[in-house]
């Protein structure tokens, strides 16, 4: 089941939301190096934390999945949003230096596929970092959380993903070690939790957050792809001249009747 753009963007303004979205800003500070002036792009629902460590970048976008749905961002200037399908980006060879997956692998049609046209669109000194929902984690377990629906991963199955995608991993971290509960007395103890959990049991996290950058001394196979889904928008209804009757012409093409 995929995260809708509305539920996501509902979560994170509930008191649970905002726990979880400063529990991951944490975690991306521990793998996050400045890079002055570079081009950022972030994929799936990544608005909470563009804001925080795109400030020093040359230009930002926010890349949300056509199964998602986009909201316009940012809320004043022009906008830079855009709705992409994630294995078809609408970018260059080698014209990002860093790109952002939150919400976007565990709901990926085929995440080697995504990580592959990430890895294309990547500068030869990019990075990709990527925060996923942990298989081992609770959060995983409950579907009132968008880190609830999509697919899981252990930090082994994601090693394995970026390595045959000709990524190198860099750094780890993780997240979420409190309970996914809308409880009040329980979410006052969340920095505890955060605190005690990083320390004695990381396994268990909500989520994972890995960075690794591009690999450039071994070949990437060409294949061709199969045909794609077509995505068409809903404010253009397919069918929609069906039920007209076709017009009848008389013999020099004029309409009768």
């Amino acid at each position: 089941m995929n995260s809708d753009i509305v539920d996501l963007r509902s979560f994170y303004s509930t008191p649970l939301g905002r726990l979880a979205e400063h529990s991951i800003a944490m975690a991306l500070s521990a793998v996050w190096d400045n890079l002055p002036n570079e081009r950022l792009v972030g994929l799936g629902y990544t608005l909470p934390w563009l804001d925080r460590f795109g400030a020093d970048a040359e230009r930002v976008f926010a890349f949300m999945p056509a199964t998602q749905g986009a909201v316009v961002w940012p809320g004043n200037g022009p906008s830079s949003t855009a709705l992409v399908f994630d294995e078809e980006l609408p970018l260059l060879d080698s014209s990002i230096d860093r790109m952002l997956l939150v919400h976007a692998l565990e709901h990926a049609e085929s995440p080697r596929e995504t990580l592959k046209e990430i890895w294309r669109v990547l500068s030869p000194a990019g990075r990709v970092v990527i925060v996923v929902p942990n298989r081992r984690g609770v959060w995983a377990r409950f579907e009132h959380t968008p880190f609830g629906t999509g697919r899981p991963f252990s930090s082994g199955q994601l090693n394995e993903l970026l390595r045959e995608a000709n990524f190198t991993v860099s750094s780890w971290s993780d997240a979420l070690h409190f309970p996914p509960s809308r409880r009040k007395w329980m979410m006052r103890f969340d920095h505890l939790f955060e605190r005690f959990g990083r320390r004695f049991w990381p396994i268990f996290s909500g989520v994972i957050v890995v960075e690794a950058q591009k690999r450039v001394y071994q070949g990437v196979p060409v294949a061709q792809r199969a045909s794609r889904r077509v995505f068409v928008p809903v404010l253009s209804p397919s069918g929609a001249s069906r039920g007209f009757p076709a017009l009848r012409r008389n013999d020099e093409g004029k309409p009768v009747g």
